[in-house]
């Protein structure tokens, strides 16, 4: 079966608050830019629970990640749009983790919890031929302090990946672009066949979001 590929998204009028009153102007700001996103507008019409699904959408239209049948861990699922994605495209089995509650999917395994924890891992008890990681730390606004700490989450992910995956198997981690994910890779590149960096058009513009998209894993 031919997949449907994700559209790219027009842009409709611009929207404008209704109201300013007791919000800060970064309030305003990041509002105003949710109001008017494409994408925001198009996963509520599609019944995304994020914009961040059309990214992995994106990127399986790029990759031929996601496969009928196929087995996936989504670390940092919250709010779930990467595990609705990954079921909508065929996957047989999908479980998310996160540290905060995640509403039920239906066909989705969600566990709350650290994925670093063994308690958590034990709950796994299975392979994967995917997995998934769009977490990110809470933001700092000091942009080396921020890479720092995503490269962090980004390699523990790629540990945790490495320690499920299936040989064949494939790997999708953000990261923010600063210098150290060149290190990242190229350790990655001794785990995987290929090995790249990509940034989906719905990730924006003015951010240093990048995925790294890891495939052929060897055991």
């Amino acid at each position: 079966m031919k997949r449907k590929k994700a559209a790219p998204l027009p842009r409709g009028e611009a929207v404008a608050l209704r109201t300013a009153q007791g919000r800060s102007a970064a309030s305003q700001r990041w509002l105003s830019r949710q109001l008017n996103d494409p994408y925001v507008q198009a996963a509520r019409a599609q019944g995304w629970r994020s914009r961040a699904a059309f990214k992995l959408l994106e990127l399986d239209d790029r990759f031929r990640l996601l496969r009928r049948g196929c087995r996936v861990i989504d670390l940092g699922a919250a709010p779930g749009g990467w595990s609705q994605v990954a079921l909508r495209r065929g996957a047989g089995r999908v479980v998310g983790i996160d540290l905060l509650p995640i509403a039920p999917i239906p066909g989705a395994t969600l566990i709350q919890g650290d994925f670093t924890d063994p308690a958590v891992s034990a709950l796994l008890d299975a392979e994967a031929d995917l997995v998934l990681s769009d977490m990110a730390p809470n933001t700092t606004g000091h942009a080396a302090t921020d890479h720092v700490r995503i490269m962090a989450l980004a390699e523990l992910a790629a540990d945790f990946a490495a320690g499920v995956l299936v040989e064949g198997g494939s790997f999708v981690g953000k990261v923010f672009q600063g210098g150290s994910e060149r290190e990242m890779l190229t350790a990655m590149k001794r785990r995987f066949a290929s090995v790249r960096h990509a940034k989906p058009p719905a990730s924006r513009k003015d951010s240093s979001e990048l995925y790294v998209v890891a495939q052929g894993f060897r055991k």
